[in-house]
């Protein structure tokens, strides 16, 4: 009589051997090539010239050759409180627009999640700033703020409220009449995003939680925010980024004015560099600009890293 222990276990098969990588062949690069040359000539040159330009004292209609003045004007910049100025109101503006366009999209969000009736057409009608030009945006928006005859105005009016102000032109309320237009020009992106991840997190954690008695609330905090988090972040950075880099919108509604009250960093990189002609001292504005962007992106890629190897 044999016992168990003298029983042979059938021999597992090995694990096939990986394969060593192999460099790319020459036919893959030919077919990266076509994706890799615009950007290479119309994002990755620009940037290098730029930054080599910032090193020069360039200016426009100069007849003398130009110079290299290495970092002359980064040292320039440190004592430009114009700059440092128009750095702060960026920040303001770039803040005041993320967070109130992340909360009112995932309202948005959840709302269009729901099983409504013509959900179709709300979704459509939520996307339609999207598809309109920052200047066609800019222009709209003008005419709302119109002191005259604008809507805003009109309706103030209307509801004996007063009215005939000029919103874009009060030093009091330019900034935050601009950060609206940016809040609602801004929506539909942030609100796309959610919504897709909001789609993709399972419905049968939803039903689960809802039997097991846990309210709206609950379900929102448990089951969905965890499965929305990482697509939220993801959305928030990019905000943030484009909306430091922000110029058409704010350029159409005020050109930085009313007193360099909604000048922000890139407006004020672009007039040295087309008014008063200083392209070397635009160039190193918009290096430090890329270098704070750089800056919040690898705080940010760190910080999902970080998070991802915690859980």
């Amino acid at each position: 009589m044999t016992s168990v222990a003298d029983v042979k276990r059938p021999a597992l098969p090995a694990p096939p051997a990986r394969r060593p990588a192999r460099p790319l062949d020459r036919g893959a690069w030919f077919l990266v090539l076509p994706a890799l040359i615009p950007i290479l000539v119309l994002s990755v040159g620009p940037l290098l010239y730029g930054i080599l330009l910032a090193f020069t004292d360039a200016q426009s209609g100069r007849a003398a050759p130009t110079r290299w003045i290495g970092a002359l004007n980064f040292r320039d910049l440190l004592h430009d409180t114009l700059f440092w100025e128009s750095f702060r109101i960026g920040l303001v503006w770039a803040v005041g627009v993320t967070v109130p366009q992340f909360l009112l999209a995932l309202g948005l969000a959840l709302l269009l999640n729901q099983d409504l009736r013509l959900r179709w057409l709300a979704r459509a009608l939520a996307i339609v700033p999207w598809a309109m030009p920052e200047v066609v945006v800019g222009i709209m928006w003008r005419l709302v703020y119109s002191p005259d005859a604008g809507v805003l105005n009109e309706t103030l009016r209307d509801l004996g409220l007063g009215g005939g102000r000029d919103w874009l032109s009060s030093l009091g309320t330019a900034l935050p009449a601009v950060i609206v237009v940016g809040v609602w020009a801004g929506l539909p992106q942030t609100t796309v995003a959610l919504l897709a991840g909001l789609q993709n997190t399972p419905r049968d954690l939803h039903e689960a939680a809802a039997l097991d008695g846990a309210g709206a609330w609950r379900r929102f905090t448990a089951v969905t925010w965890p499965a929305l988090r990482p697509v939220a972040l993801a959305i928030t950075a990019l905000n943030l980024i484009w909306n430091v880099n922000a110029f058409a919108l704010v350029y159409v509604l005020t050109g930085g004015g009313p007193g360099g009250r909604t000048r922000l960093p890139m407006l004020f990189a672009y007039e040295e560099a087309f008014r008063y002609g200083q392209f070397g001292y635009a160039a190193a504005m918009g290096c430090v600009m890329v270098a704070v962007i750089a800056v919040c992106l690898a705080a940010f890629l760190a910080g999902r890293l970080r998070g991802d190897d915690d859980r």
